[in-house]
C-alpha cells in the first residue's frame, strides 16, 4: 500500500485579509468584470516537454535501487517485483471530465519514452483498475492520503478484507497481475492528474519515495507535478529485457550498468554527485510539520525548527536544507512575517546556486513576491515571478502557473501598468481552472491574491 500524502502548502498571505476599494483603470475593472462574469475554459498542457536526466548514472543506479528495493516506511523489499507482458488499465466509478484525456496522455507517454507496453481497456480483467472514489472515501479507507495503490484488488470494497488476509502487503509480492489507483473524483484537476502520474508510476515500478531527488515525483516534497524526464528514465529500465520479477538487489545492481548505458549514454559522461542519505528523524519532522494530523501550530513550528536543525547537521547544501527553510517559514506566517520572510529568502539563496533547481525557486518565488506585494514594492514582485511563469509552465504546475501570473498582475498595477495586468490576469483564470477548480475556487484565489495589494486599503 502506498500513497500520496495530504501535505498542505500555505500561501503567503497578509495576516488580515484588507477590504478592497473600488479602483480606476483597466487592471482593476478587468477584476471586477472576472467576479461578474463566467470565467474563461479550462486551459490544460498540450505538448509534454520532459529533459533528460541531467546526472550520473552512477547516481541513478543508485536511486534505481533504492527506489525498488524498499517501501516508503523504510522496510526492505527482498526482490523485483513488476507486469510481466502487455500492460492494461481501464477507469471505473465517476471519472471526474479531465481524467480520461490525462490517463491517455500519461499512457502515451509511457509508451514513447518509457517504451511501457500500456494501454487502455474497458475489460474488467484489467491489470491495473484506475477507481474514481470520492475524498471522503478515501480519506475514510486512509485519513491522511488523497490518493493510494493498493495490489491484488480492483475495488475499494475489498481493500479491508485484501489487509487482513495479506494480499494488500507489498512484501508477499511475487510478481505484479493486478493492481488497484484510487483517485479522488470530487477535487481539482490538477489534484487528479498529479495522483494518477504519482500512483501508476509506483503501481508500474519503483515502490519508494526519495527526498535526496530534485527532479522526480518519487519525493514527498510536491514540487514536481507529473513525471519527469529521470522518472521515465527509471520506468524504462524497471521494464528492460534484462530484468524481471523475482530477481535481487545484487542480480539488479549486475545488470544496471549496462542498461543504463544503453538508454541513457548521456549518464555516463557525468561526474556522479552522491548526494547523502535523508534520515528517518528528518522526514517524521517535515511529515509531523506539514502534515495533516492533529498537532498544534505550535507543535507544527518545532517540528519544522528540528527539521531545519537536522539539514544544518547534516551539511546539506541542496533542496533539502531549502525546503526545511520553506516548510518552517510557511508555518511562520500567520505568526511573525518577518520571520518568515527570513526563512523564504535562506531558502531562495539555497536554490540559487543550482540551475536544476529552477521548479524549487519558482515555489519560494511565490512566498517573496507575496511579501513585495504587500510591501508595495511592485517591481520587486514582477522580478521575482518574472522568470518562473515558464518554469511552471513548462513542468505542467497549472495551480503554480495561475498563482504567479496573478501575482505578477498585481505587482503591474502597483508599477500604473494596469492594461498588463488585466491581461495576464485574464488569462491566468483558464490555468487556475484547471489548478482550484470551480469557479467559486478560482475567484475566492483571486481575491486571496487581491487582497496583499496596499491599493486595496489596510
Amino acid at each position: 500500500m502506498l500513497f500520496r500524502f495530504l501535505l498542505p502548502l500555505t500561501f503567503v498571505a497578509a495576516a488580515c485579509a484588507p477590504v478592497p476599494n473600488s479602483g480606476q483603470g483597466n487592471g482593476l475593472a478587468t477584476r471586477a468584470a472576472i467576479s461578474d462574469t463566467t470565467l474563461p475554459p479550462v486551459k490544460r498542457f498540450a505538448t509534454p516537454r520532459p529533459t533528460p536526466p541531467a546526472r550520473s548514472n552512477r547516481d541513478i543506479g543508485r536511486d534505481f535501487l533504492d527506489l525498488s528495493f524498499a517501501l516508503e516506511s523504510g522496510r526492505a523489499l527482498p526482490h523485483l517485483t513488476r507486469f510481466e507482458g502487455p500492460i492494461t488499465v481501464r477507469v471505473t466509478g465517476k471519472a471526474p471530465a479531465n481524467l480520461t484525456a490525462d490517463l491517455q496522455g500519461l499512457l502515451s507517454r509511457l509508451r514513447n519514452e518509457a517504451q511501457i507496453n500500456i494501454r487502455l481497456t474497458n475489460s474488467d480483467t484489467a491489470n491495473i483498475t484506475v477507481a474514481a472514489v470520492t475524498r471522503r472515501d478515501i480519506r475514510r479507507t486512509l485519513p491522511q492520503a488523497a490518493c493510494f495503490v493498493v495490489p491484488n484488488i480492483s475495488s475499494l470494497s475489498q481493500y479491508k478484507s485484501a489487509r487482513r488476509s495479506g494480499a494488500a502487503n507489498w512484501l508477499n509480492l511475487k510478481e505484479r497481475e493486478k493492481i488497484a489507483i484510487f483517485v479522488p473524483n470530487d477535487t481539482t484537476p490538477q489534484e487528479t492528474r498529479d495522483c494518477l502520474h504519482e500512483e501508476l508510476a509506483q503501481a508500474l515500478g519503483p515502490l519508494n519515495d526519495l527526498y535526496r531527488l530534485p527532479d522526480s515525483v518519487f519525493n514527498d516534497d510536491d514540487v514536481h507535478a507529473v513525471l519527469t524526464g529521470f522518472d521515465m528514465t527509471i520506468l524504462r529500465a524497471y521494464y528492460d529485457p534484462l530484468l524481471q520479477s523475482g530477481m535481487t538487489r545484487d542480480q539488479v545492481a549486475a545488470r544496471l550498468p549496462d542498461i543504463l548505458t544503453r538508454i541513457n549514454p548521456r549518464g555516463d559522461r557525468l561526474s556522479p554527485q552522491y548526494l547523502s542519505a535523508t534520515p528517518r528523524s528528518w522526514i517524521d519532522a517535515v511529515q509531523l510539520a506539514l502534515g495533516s494530523g492533529t498537532t498544534s501550530a505550535e507543535g507544527r513550528r518545532t517540528a519544522a525548527r528540528q527539521a531545519l536543525k537536522i539539514a544544518q547537521q547534516e551539511g546539506w547544501s541542496d533542496h533539502r536544507l531549502s525546503f526545511s527553510h520553506d516548510a518552517l517559514g510557511r508555518l511562520l506566517v500567520s505568526s511573525d512575517i518577518n520571520a518568515a520572510h527570513t526563512q523564504f529568502i535562506y531558502a531562495d539563496q539555497v536554490l540559487a546556486r543550482f540551475p536544476e533547481y529552477g521548479p524549487h525557486r519558482a515555489f519560494v518565488s511565490t512566498r517573496l513576491a507575496a511579501h513585495a506585494i504587500a510591501a508595495g514594492r511592485g517591481q520587486e514582485a514582477i522580478n521575482l515571478t518574472a522568470p518562473y511563469i515558464a518554469t511552471a509552465g513548462r513542468h505542467e504546475n497549472a495551480a503554480l502557473l495561475s498563482r504567479l501570473m496573478l501575482l505578477q498582475a498585481e505587482a503591474l498595477e502597483l508599477e500604473g501598468r494596469l492594461d498588463e495586468a488585466g491581461q495576464l490576469r485574464l488569462d491566468s483564470l483558464g490555468w487556475a481552472r484547471y489548478g482550484f477548480g470551480p469557479d467559486w475556487a478560482v475567484r475566492s484565489k483571486l481575491r486571496e491574491i487581491s487582497a496583499l495589494s496596499p491599493l486595496k486599503g489596510s
